[in-house]
């Protein structure tokens, strides 16, 4: 996956090191990055601690919220793929304690979303 993947809604594999130059001011002392998606604009970021997921808003995308989840806070997650006329597979991600999903997030027809399935598969067990 490459960048045209990113412009078109895929999401990619970025490096640890990308990852952590920009969640710099986010981890704590210690804390690794384990594996990073690029979703377009957006990063779906597993450390060793925690799923940090970074939403860059507006034109520019200078205004960012992140959003950090410790793990042991993800009660469940629901993968739904994509169809032959709903060309978006869906991802949610329920937190301890909610009744609706806590985080949702778009990928467009790939694969990808299969490969943070497992992450978040192993994490959570």
């Amino acid at each position: 996956m490459g960048f045209l993947d990113g412009l078109l809604g895929n999401a990619s594999t970025i490096s640890k090191d990308e990852a952590k130059k920009e969640l710099e001011q986010l981890l704590i002392n210690g804390e690794e990055v384990d594996v990073a998606f690029k979703l377009v604009r957006d990063l779906i970021v597993f450390t060793d601690k925690r799923l940090i997921l970074v939403d860059k808003q507006g034109i520019t995308g200078k205004k960012i919220e992140y959003h950090s989840i410790p793990f042991k806070s993800i009660s469940h997650f629901s993968v739904e793929t994509a169809g032959h006329f709903d060309l978006d597979a869906e991802l949610k991600i329920w937190i301890s304690g909610a009744q609706a999903p806590a985080i949702s997030k778009q990928f467009k027809k790939d694969n990808n979303i299969y490969d943070v399935q497992k992450v978040l598969a192993a994490v959570c067990m």
